[in-house]
């Protein structure tokens, strides 16, 4: 039984791993173009599976961001993880304990959420761990093999393929805003605060890392307050 239940979450875990891979090897190649080594570029994959998250970081870390900086960009992009995990806690059984639940928490991404979610009952340990290993092994390889490609490789391909990354938040972003106008405008406002603080000349000095913290929150909180989400609507 918990072999098989292993076995399935591996199976199920595939597409994820797949998809993780041509991502995480985009963010391999712009780590490099960012000044990291293939090792630190494997080490972030290996210990923080967040594409937003890692995005966001390693501009910071290539820059020599304070840690001040680094963590709040974390905290507030990685924020919606937590909801996650509330929700998904109510998939546990009650053989998990604090520290198996912590190392479930460590691979709660939005696909393998949706995943684990769509599950019915609540599965086995052995499910979610044959589930969260094969992404967790792709989201690395990927990432290893991009880093290594982008010390092999012209600049210029390096600079065109890291380019491939921003294409997966443009497929996080659009579906939302094409549903629901609110999500647009709310984007389109970010957007906005971001090319001030890239073209205001007072405004360009400060770091990137908190450039996204303060158009993140900003936006939300203007949208929060003028278009909040009805009671009962998810």
């Amino acid at each position: 039984m918990q072999r098989s239940a292993y076995k399935q979450g591996v199976k199920d875990g595939i597409p994820i791993c797949l998809g993780y891979l041509s991502v995480s090897f985009a963010f391999g190649i712009f780590c490099i173009e960012q000044g990291l080594t293939v090792l630190e570029a494997l080490l972030i994959s290996m210990t923080c599976v967040t594409s937003a998250g890692q995005l966001a970081a390693v501009p910071i870390i290539g820059q020599g961001g304070s840690l001040i900086e680094l963590a709040m960009a974390q905290v507030i992009i990685n924020l919606r993880y937590s909801l996650m995990s509330i929700s998904l806690s109510q998939k546990l059984d009650e053989t998990f304990n604090a520290r198996r639940r912590c190392a479930i928490s460590f691979m709660v991404t939005d696909e393998i959420f949706g995943v684990a979610s769509s599950q019915d009952g609540k599965p086995p340990k052995e499910y979610f761990y044959g589930l969260m290993i094969t992404p967790w092994f792709g989201w690395a390889a990927g990432t290893l093999l991009g880093a290594a490609a982008g010390n092999i490789l012209p600049s210029v391909v390096i600079t065109a393929l890291a380019v491939a990354i921003y294409g997966m938040f443009v497929a996080i972003v659009v579906p939302p805003a094409r549903d629901n106008k609110n999500v647009l405008y709310c984007v389109l406002l970010a957007i906005a605060l971001s090319c001030i603080f890239a073209f205001v000349p007072f405004l360009k000095g400060v770091q990137s890392g908190f450039v996204i913290i303060i158009c993140s929150v900003v936006a939300s909180a203007i949208f929060a307050y003028l278009k909040p989400i009805e009671e009962g609507r998810g």
